[in-house]
């Protein structure tokens, strides 16, 4: 019975990896790694890093968005703004109550919440990634989240549970950085410039836009592929205007371009979530942070006491090696009491109720 299964699971995997790579040439993977890698670059700086004709680079770069294989946003770093934290929820759900009725009932009672930007459940658990101003806006969202579902018998035995993550006092490694995992799973052999950048990092006193600066940081939030000709037009501001304050918001770490990429259509089919709260007799150094921070990792939140590990794989066989290698870690350096909360999530199965939205909380934020 045991041949038979592995014999399964090495079919699946080559049935899936067959897929993506008839999808795609090597060309084609090689430009949505950079685009993943460098959102932010022109495409003849692309084209130069990857060894490609710009033309190709804007060929298939126009091609891999039309077929949606990835998608522009801009993260709006609203740490010098008035937005004090980040936030994880995340809840064990009653498995008799269907998948869609509390999806349902969530969107109507819960995700309409500005600060919720992440959301996605899976039948018998779910979780939530927020920005907020302070820690009474999330505690009222919580209030209403256990009373809402406490009421209608959607929770298991105990609370949803918070992980807050300050940003005074916090540092965020990875933020839906997609580039390793993307490197991985088409197997590209490619030097590139190990960069370190901590989101949200607080770098000033709280900053105060001008109106006409508030109008235009929103805008490029919410409307993130319109060019800036187009983006004139909706706001009424000229584009000499926008592309001036957008240079000075991404200098001053006010914003940050991202391209995401389409996990589903390349095949990946798990992500997992990792709450690790550290041994307070043997806090963590930064380098054991970065032990943690395998190619699999595409998001990091940490505080001195506990840590927050999204990661994603193209099979159950590579989360399993990954979820060995960091437990094994953390045992070896004697930095937890407990294991660590792991949960499986399986994107086919998975509903992503809030993707990546962040216009509602800047709107909240700058009082629009």
């Amino acid at each position: 019975m045991q041949i038979w299964q592995n014999i399964y699971v090495i079919l699946h995997i080559w049935a899936r990896e067959t897929m993506i790579n008839n999808n795609l040439t090597n060309k084609e993977k090689l430009v949505l790694y950079g685009l993943t890698k460098y959102p932010d670059i022109q495409d003849y700086k692309l084209a130069e890093k990857l060894g490609l004709k710009q033309t190709t680079v804007s060929s298939i770069k126009r091609r891999l968005k039309e077929e949606k294989f990835f998608r522009h946003i801009r993260v709006p770093l609203l740490q010098d703004i008035g937005c004090e934290m980040l936030v994880g929820i995340h809840a064990n759900f009653n498995p008799i109550i269907p998948l869609e009725q509390r999806v349902e009932i969530a969107s109507k009672n819960i995700e309409i919440f500005d600060e919720i930007f992440f959301s996605v459940g899976e039948q018998e658990k779910g979780f939530s990634l927020s920005l907020a101003k302070n820690y009474t806006s999330i505690g009222k969202i919580n209030d209403i989240r256990t009373k809402t579902f406490g009421e209608m018998s959607l929770l298991e035995e105990d609370y949803p549970h918070e992980i807050i993550i300050p940003f005074e006092i916090s540092k965020i490694y990875r933020f839906f950085d997609f580039d390793r995992a993307i490197k991985k799973l088409f197997r590209i052999d490619i030097e590139d410039n190990k960069t370190s950048f901590v989101w949200f990092e607080k770098r000033n006193q709280l900053l105060k836009l001008p109106e006409n600066e508030k109008k235009v940081y929103y805008a490029l939030i919410k409307y993130p592929d319109l060019s800036l000709i187009e983006l004139s037009k909706e706001i009424g501001i000229s584009r000499h205007t926008i592309s001036k304050m957008k240079k000075t918001f991404i200098k001053n770490n006010l914003m940050k371009e991202k391209n995401i990429p389409n996990l589903r259509k390349l095949g990946f089919e798990i992500i997992s979530f990792y709450h690790i709260k550290f041994d307070p007799k043997n806090p963590p150094l930064e380098k054991h942070i970065k032990a943690l921070d395998t190619e699999d990792t595409f998001f990091l939140a940490s505080r001195k006491f506990e840590c927050l590990i999204l990661s994603v794989y193209k099979n159950y066989n590579d989360y399993k090696i990954d979820k060995m290698k960091k437990i094994e870690f953390l045992r070896r350096e004697n930095l937890v009491c407990k294991p660590p909360l792991i949960r499986k999530y399986i994107i086919d199965r998975m509903y992503v109720i809030k993707d990546l939205e962040f216009a509602p909380i800047v709107k909240k934020i700058l009082g629009i």
